[in-house]
């Protein structure tokens, strides 16, 4: 007997090694989708969307390609949308893009296409597709490409965004630019030729842009354009793909991408870009039977009878045609569609019988060089004739079984399995290293394009049915009951012995008073001890220097303190404040040194994220005075101001809707409003009466930027006189700043600004200016991107009866939390002003 074990990497030059192990228990699918996936089975070709963030994609297209012409599809997002916003959390940067990773897996396991992303960083907007591409890093992010090209061997690849130079983001016209060029690349051997020692070069036939519309003009000539009606009725499924893709475009939820199901025929238009002519149809030519393979009519004959055979109420009928169709498929020559059609034929012959494999935890974490008890469970739930065999482990060890499966009668086997000493923490493999600016590091090259790492801790079960061996291999989860939700399942983690938290990454210091640091010291073990040991920045002092703790078992958390006391000013200002300052948090255990923090990143519509980042702390200081210290504050969605804000001395009081209806404002002296606060709260709008009359009254209302997008529009009131907000914004973050008004309050008082000020800003200056304006409004500041003419709606000014008003785009939400101190005396000279 054969047995195959379905892997994460392979060394042929025909299996792509690009095919990820969902993290995820394994779907049984209903009848209609089994029939789906025979007719699949039967299918033999490959299209590749590639774009540039998480939700670029076309989700009713990819539905449409999967589901109705039975393709291979797949989604290459060049980034993970780390760059953008996030409307569900705090979570920004490299959090955001493991959220939006997520997002898109959610968003696959819908419309039944594959993930696969390069190794870029989503830097924020870019106006320029050759800014993105100095800061990516071409021929890496290139090589990518190219690489995601050579596995999966697409016949048609579509960009959703023009290669020439539009109205949009330059990280989707360099998106498109990539994909032309690797088009090329992938089938000149001298292009990387390292990966040839996985790949095979590779030509696709064609390229298409696939024109969305949304820019377009009337009387826009689109009869040169080919195009294809997506919105077609799938009775197998129950649904349209319109609807299907309003499901997974509606997982993108962490950019407010909720969609409305479309019902009816939609038409999506393609631009010819390159390779061959395709007058009709962008599949032109292109034969996506088994014909296209050498010795595939007899597989084509096998698959087209299990077809016919199949009912719906008892699919287990086609199991021996699929079992010989499996053989033949064995014993055919290698070609590029080999081993994809033999795992796809693995899962449907499986799933036919409704055999149901698992493996879970009974806990969900597990710490290098420790065991943790599993439990193995395999059921036939059909009349088919299938025995398990055997059941390997990731640690080596092999459970006989032997056992033919009886129609629904469980088999249970309870184990324990090692984990290695050295095994590597529970970390996504992109953040297992510093990135660079443009770049995400990744240490081992064949998991470059894959969404996650395959589970180091597995199960592989082999089944036997005539002479035939099928092997699935399940992840290791965890299984518990939610008593709102039900089942529940998440990822298992490797978790050290100990971790370190602390309670913020980056501590300000306003002055030269020490300040107190909360840690939590969380154990991953059972009972255990040791000594934490910060190792501090020359000049600066920590108190105590150690502090020895005990956690009496795993999972035990122990909340400890420690005094930081600041470098003289001489020191600091010689390390920059912020740039030479970091405190790294060591716990000695046992004679390791551990340092490392815990983050978890819960939301319900994707797996609970965790991981494991460097314990350190940046230690910024900041010549900062302030006046005005009672502050109301109304948050936007992941809004981290306020936070910021408390560790430079103001007092904060959140302000809800409640507080709002019911408490006077005047005991406040200054009211800040968060980013896209009018965009997410809907009943902010009937407070700005009561806002404005505050102001009139002698108080200061400081608003950070509201969008005005297809997404969301802010209302038109928001400040006491009028203005629009554009979609102006400053994507360099090194932009020189004018001061339009060098005297101006708001740039001397109680700080008195320099260009020294607007230095080390994080990935933007701003973003939503002000477009227009009432001539009441004062424009301290201008700057702008290269190439372009100065920009002064970044901050509006006004004075209103006794009080202020400020409109400000620029990105205090990234500055204030990543501890730039230029931008933390500006803003305290916002809330200053107006007495």
């Amino acid at each position: 007997m054969r047995s195959l074990t379905i892997a994460t990497t392979a060394l042929s030059l025909f299996f792509a090694p690009l095919h990820a192990i969902a993290i995820r228990p394994p779907k049984q699918p209903a009848a209609g989708e089994l029939l789906r996936d025979i007719d699949r089975l039967m299918t033999v070709g490959t299209v590749l969307y590639i774009a540039a963030h998480p939700d670029d994609e076309n989700t009713r297209l990819l539905a449409y390609l999967v589901n109705e012409k039975h393709v291979r599809a797949a989604y290459l997002s060049i980034t993970r949308g780390d760059g953008g916003q996030n409307l569900i959390g705090s979570e920004q940067g490299p959090m955001l893009g493991l959220i939006r990773t997520q997002e898109l897996l959610a968003a696959r396991a819908i419309d039944g296409a594959e993930q696969f992303f390069t190794r870029a960083r989503d830097f924020g907007y870019s106006k320029t597709a050759q800014e993105t591409l100095q800061i990516w890093g071409k021929d890496e992010v290139l090589a990518d490409v190219v690489w995601v090209i050579r596995s999966l061997k697409p016949d048609v690849i579509l960009t959703r965004f023009s290669p020439n130079d539009t109205d949009t983001h330059g990280q989707h016209t360099a998106a498109s630019l990539l994909a032309v060029e690797a088009f090329h690349a992938a089938a000149d051997p001298k292009f990387h030729p390292e990966q040839l020692k996985y790949v095979a070069p590779w030509q696709p036939r064609r390229l298409f842009w696939n024109n969305g519309r949304w820019n377009a003009k009337p009387g826009d000539d689109t009869s040169r354009l080919l195009k294809l009606d997506v919105g077609v009725y799938n009775p197998l499924l129950g649904m349209a793909y319109r609807e299907m893709a309003a499901q997974s475009v509606s997982m993108h939820k962490s950019q407010g991408f909720g969609a409305l199901a479309g019902r009816g025929g939609v038409v999506e238009y393609f631009q010819h870009l390159e390779g061959d002519a395709a007058p009709q149809s962008i599949f032109d030519g292109i034969d996506f039977t088994w014909n296209r393979v050498p010795g595939g009519k007899r597989l084509n004959e096998l698959l087209q009878k299990a077809r016919q055979q199949f009912k719906a109420d008892a699919p287990h009928i086609v199991v021996p045609t699929l079992l010989e169709a499996e053989a033949e498929l064995a014993a055919m020559p290698a070609n590029p569609w080999k081993e994809y059609k033999r795992q796809q034929l693995f899962d449907v012959i499986l799933a036919c019988a409704g055999v149901l494999a698992e493996v879970t935890a009974a806990d969900f974490s597990v710490a290098p060089g420790n065991e943790i008890k599993v439990k193995a469970l395999a059921v036939n739930r059909s009349p088919a004739q299938i025995a398990l065999r055997e059941i390997r482990f990731s640690d080596g060890s092999v459970a006989k079984v032997d056992k033919p499966l009886a129609n629904n009668e469980p088999f249970q086997l309870d184990q324990s399995l090692s984990v290695a000493k050295n095994a590597e923490f529970s970390n996504p493999y992109w953040l297992a290293q510093s990135p660079q600016p443009g770049l995400y590091r990744v240490a081992d090259p064949t998991l470059i394009g894959l969404p996650e790492q395959a589970p180091s801790l597995n199960a592989e079960f082999v089944f036997t049915s005539g002479n035939r061996s099928l092997s699935v291999v399940r992840p290791l989860l965890f299984k518990w009951t939610d008593p709102v939700v039900g089942e529940r399942f998440r990822p298992m983690e490797i978790v050290p012995a100990v971790t370190v938290t602390p309670s913020t990454t980056v501590l300000m210091f306003p002055d030269r008073n020490a300040k107190e640091l909360r840690l939590v010291l969380k154990s991953g073990v059972g009972q255990t001890h040791g000594v934490l040991r910060p190792e501090v920045p020359a000049g600066w002092k920590v108190e105590p220097s150690s502090l020895p703790f005990r956690l009496e078992k795993k999972g035990a958390e122990q909340e400890v303190s420690i005094r930081i006391v600041p470098a003289p000013a001489k020191l600091s200002e010689a390390q920059g404040g912020s740039s030479g300052a970091t405190l790294r948090l060591v716990a000695e255990v046992d004679g390791q040194k551990l340092s490392r923090g815990f983050v978890q990143i819960d939301h319900p519509h994707i797996p609970i994220q965790t991981l494991f980042p460097e314990s350190e702390v940046k230690l910024v200081h900041v010549d900062l005075k302030k006046s005005r210290l009672q502050l109301g504050y109304i948050p936007g969605p992941g809004d981290e101001v306020a936070a910021a804000l408390r560790q430079v001395g103001y007092q904060v009081t959140i302000l809800n809707d409640e507080a709002l209806s019911k408490e006077p404002l005047s005991q406040y002296d200054a009211i800040v409003v968060g980013v896209r606060a009018y965009n997410t709260n809907e009943r902010l709008p009937f407070y700005h009466k009561k806002l404005m009359d505050y102001v009139a009254a002698g108080g200061t209302v400081v608003t950070q930027y509201n969008t005005s997008n297809f997404v969301s529009q802010a209302p038109a009131e928001i400040g006491p006189f009028s203005f629009e907000i554009s979609r102006d914004r400053v994507t360099d973050e090194t932009a020189a700043v004018t001061f339009e008004i060098p005297n101006h309050p708001v740039l001397r008082v109680p700080n008195k600004l320099t260009s020294a000020d607007f230095e080390g800003w994080v990935q933007e200056r701003g973003l939503y200016f002000a477009g227009k304006w009432d001539p009441h409004y004062e424009v301290p500041l201008s700057m702008h991107d290269p190439g372009e003419p100065p920009k002064k709606g970044g901050l509006l000014v006004t004075r209103f009866g006794k009080g202020a008003f400020v409109y400000t785009g620029l990105a205090f939400f990234r500055q204030l939390p990543a501890g730039v101190p230029g931008a933390y005396r500006l803003f305290a000279n916002l809330i200053a002003y107006g007495k």
